[in-house]
């Protein structure tokens, strides 16, 4: 029997740090006023690097957002294509996962 609350709350916590780096992404990303185009240049690249992480961490978050509606439905934990249950051991490396091994392997 999968530990649903263990998982609530490092889903949870996770969540919080994902919309935490989002927003400091945001921030830096809509804080840049240098005139100097090397330095604007050198901005730039470091915007594409910004907007990858955010782009990643919202994928992340939209994941993490559905294994919570998994978690409030009652269906956390149990596979979203065949039912079976998930193995804890799965759930530790990928909390979020919405698939069995087998299942993520066939998806895959």
């Amino acid at each position: 029997m999968v530990d649903v609350a263990k998982y609530r709350t490092i889903l949870e916590a996770r969540r919080d740090e994902l919309e935490a780096r989002l927003r400091e992404i945001e921030e830096t990303l809509e804080g840049h006023q240098t005139r100097d185009w090397e330095e604007l240049a050198t901005e730039r690249e470091g915007d594409e690097v910004l907007e990858s992480m955010g782009e990643a961490a919202r994928s992340e978050l939209a994941k993490i957002t559905a294994a919570l509606t998994r978690v409030e439905e009652g269906e956390f934990g149990y596979c979203v294509r065949c039912g079976a249950e998930i193995a804890p051991e799965r759930l530790d490396l990928i909390p979020f996962t919405p698939f069995c091994r087998t299942c993520a392997e066939d998806v895959a």
